[in-house]
C-alpha cells in the first residue's frame, strides 16, 4: 500500500511539473496540452512501463526449453515465496546484472544478464533471483519500474525544449530560459528518482531474498562477486539510460557526472555485512 502510494503522489508530482514547464514555455495552451501528454503518460507508464524497460535491454523471454535451468530455478523460488511465476527474460550482456519489474506480483517479469549466468554459480545465481522475487513480493517493482520512465520522460521534454525553443541567426537558442530548463531538468529527473527509491529498499530486499531462499551468504557471496566484476566493465544499454539503474541488483553505472545523481544503492559491503549477520543468526 505504501508503495502504491509512492507511486501515486510520483505521478502527480509529475503531472504538475509537465503543467508548470507547460505554462512556461506555451501559456495557458501550453499548460492543457502539457496536461494532456502528462495524464497519456501516466497511463502508459502505468500499464507498459515494464515493456519499455525490457525494451530499452532487448531482453528476450526465455522457457524451460531454451533456458531450463534458470527458469526451473526461479519457479522453485516462486513457490517458496508465494508468489505467481513470473515471466523470466535473459539479457545479452556481459556486464553481470539482474532486475525485477513489471506493476504486481500476478503481472511481474525477472531478468537477469548472460554475464550474471556466466560468473555465479548455482547457488550464486540463485541467492541473486531470491532478491528480485523479494522486490516483487514487496511490490517495489511498480514504482521503481515507473520512476524509471518518468524520468526518461523529463529528459525527452528537456530535449522538445530545445528543439521548438528557437534559435537565433548564429545557431544558439533563442530563449535562455530553454538552456535553464534543460540544464536542470536532468538534476529533478535524479531527485525524482531519489525521493520515489528509498536505499532501504535494497536491504529489505536482501533480506527477503535470503528468507526466501534460506541461504544469506549465497547473497552475500553473489554480490561480493558481482560488484568484482562489475568493475570497469559498463553496462552500455543503463548508460544510455541511467533513470533505470535503480532496478538493479547491482549499480551498473560508471561514476562521475550526472550519472552519479542517479545512483540508489547502498554500499556492498554493508550489505554484505548484514547478510552474513543473518547467516551467523541462522
Amino acid at each position: 500500500m505504501f508503495n502504491m502510494m509512492k507511486t501515486a503522489i510520483l505521478m502527480a508530482a509529475i503531472t504538475a511539473l509537465f503543467m508548470l514547464i507547460g505554462r512556461w514555455l506555451g501559456g495557458q495552451a501550453g499548460m492543457m496540452l502539457a496536461l494532456v501528454v502528462a495524464l497519456g503518460m501516466n497511463f502508459f507508464s502505468y500499464w507498459f512501463s515494464d515493456k519499455i524497460v525490457l525494451k530499452m535491454y532487448n531482453a528476450q523471454e526465455v522457457d524451460e526449453t531454451s533456458a531450463p535451468q534458470y527458469v526451473r530455478m526461479v519457479r522453485e523460488l516462486a513457490d517458496r515465496a508465494g508468489l505467481p511465476m513470473p515471466k523470466v527474460y535473459l539479457i545479452n550482456e556481459d556486464a553481470p546484472n539482474a532486475f525485477a519489474t513489471g506493476r504486481n506480483p500476478s503481472h511481474a517479469a525477472v531478468a537477469a544478464t548472460t554475464g550474471i549466468i556466466r560468473v555465479l554459480s548455482p547457488r550464486e545465481l540463485r541467492g541473486v533471483m531470491a532478491h528480485e522475487l523479494a522486490h516483487v513480493k514487496h511490490r517495489d517493482i511498480l514504482i521503481s519500474t515507473v520512476s524509471a520512465t518518468m524520468a526518461g520522460a523529463i529528459g525527452m521534454l528537456a530535449n522538445f525544449g530545445m528543439m521548438f525553443g528557437g534559435r537565433d541567426s548564429e545557431g544558439r537558442p533563442a530563449n535562455p530560459l530553454v538552456g535553464l530548463l534543460v540544464a536542470l531538468l536532468a538534476p529533478l529527473a535524479a531527485s525524482l528518482i531519489q525521493m520515489a527509491i528509498s536505499r532501504s529498499r535494497e536491504f529489505e530486499a536482501d533480506r527477503g531474498g535470503a528468507e526466501i531462499s534460506g541461504d544469506p551468504q549465497a547473497l552475500a557471496s553473489a554480490l561480493q562477486k558481482i560488484h568484482r566484476y562489475a568493475q570497469g566493465m559498463p553496462m552500455e544499454a543503463a548508460e544510455r539510460h541511467p533513470e533505470t539503474a535503480q532496478m538493479m541488483i547491482m549499480n551498473p553505472l560508471s561514476a562521475g557526472g550526472l550519472r552519479g545523481l542517479f545512483s540508489t544503492h547502498p554500499s556492498t559491503d554493508e550489505r554484505v555485512e548484514r547478510l552474513l549477520q543473518m547467516a551467523v543468526g541462522r
